[in-house]
């Protein structure tokens, strides 16, 4: 999974480079699957001392419409790593739906 890091303004290679292995540690279960995310950063609390940042992750699944979420925290490395969580849940649950075996037995133990 090829992960890109974009921003409002100026980003250091350094929080980039942590972003991006936030990220890369948030959804690595699904990584076989992804072919690339795109991490944009956002500052939206303007130069004042709270500074809260937006991430939003956009993910694409190998044959699939791509999927994002997004986190706003204090921090970028909290915005990237809620984003993540986020992503995580979603894609588990839609990779868990498209797993799920057709013709099954249904809770009641009768063939769907």
């Amino acid at each position: 999974m090829q992960v890109e890091v974009r921003s409002d303004k100026p980003v250091a290679e350094a929080t980039q480079a942590m972003v991006a292995a936030a990220v890369e540690s948030g959804l690595k279960r699904h990584a076989d699957r992804l072919t690339r995310a795109e991490v944009h950063l956002k500052n939206v609390g303007g130069e004042g001392p709270a500074k809260p940042f937006d991430c939003r992750i956009e993910v694409r699944p190998a044959g699939r419409d791509p999927v994002f979420a997004s986190h706003e925290a204090g921090e970028l490395e909290q915005a990237a790593k809620g984003a993540a969580e986020k992503l995580d849940r979603l894609l588990a649950s839609l990779f868990g739906k498209l797993d799920a075996a057709k013709g099954g037995t249904s809770a009641s133990g009768e063939p769907t």
